[in-house]
């Protein structure tokens, strides 16, 4: 079962833009994506929203995601919040096992 987690990096004067910038730029969203059970880590920037980065981070299970906190990556990204001044806002998601009904998939261009 696929865990995904929405992150809004929120902070000023373009804060969460920079902060998201340096992860890339440092390899840091490289080795995070390079871990076992990690299926996806992208940001977004909402339309609405200058100051507000979104992360959406999803892995395999619990268990990749428990080991991923207890990496040393997790030490550098504390230290980039920090140093950004950034807060957030925190939505977690369960997959949908059975995927997408067929009654909603008539509304889905592919």
């Amino acid at each position: 079962m696929t865990v995904t987690v929405n992150l809004y990096y929120t902070g000023t004067n373009g804060a969460a833009q920079a902060f998201a910038k340096e992860m890339l730029e440092t390899g840091v969203v490289a080795q995070i994506r390079a871990m076992p059970g990690n299926e996806r880590y992208e940001y977004f920037q909402p339309l609405n929203d200058s100051e507000t980065i979104l992360l959406i981070d999803a892995w395999q299970n619990q268990t990749a995601i428990d080991v991923h906190h207890a990496s040393p990556m997790m030490a550098e990204i504390a230290r980039l919040r920090e140093k950004y001044d950034l807060h957030m806002r925190v939505e977690r998601y369960l997959s949908d096992e059975d995927g997408i009904p067929d009654a909603d998939a008539t509304f889905i261009r592919k």
